[in-house]
């Protein structure tokens, strides 16, 4: 399946109102240049600037999806543990993705 073979990233944005927005990319330069430029979702649509602050990148489209799925389900808390890169809030992340 062609979807298998993409390599993707998971990634986290601070936007302008301190919330945090969470997606996916196989182009992660391009999608932040659609999120800076109003492009993109429209959460970010209307909370620019937005700022990057995590990403996890080489993943299944797959795997990116699933962690995706697990990060948007984080508290606040865990979602800043995970920025600041918690040896255990990755190990998780990991986890959901094998």
């Amino acid at each position: 399946m062609e979807e298998d073979k993409k390599r993707c990233c998971v990634y986290m944005l601070s936007c302008s109102d301190d919330s945090l927005y969470t997606g996916i990319s196989c182009d992660l330069d391009r999608r932040l240049s659609d999120h800076r430029a109003g492009r993109g979702a429209q959460w970010t649509r209307k909370r620019r600037p937005v700022e990057l602050v995590f990403s996890i990148g080489d993943l299944s489209y797959r795997s990116a999806c699933q962690a995706e799925c697990y990060i948007k389900t984080l508290t606040r808390a865990r979602k800043e543990a995970l920025i600041a890169r918690d040896p255990k809030m990755l190990a998780l992340i990991e986890r959901r993705v094998q």
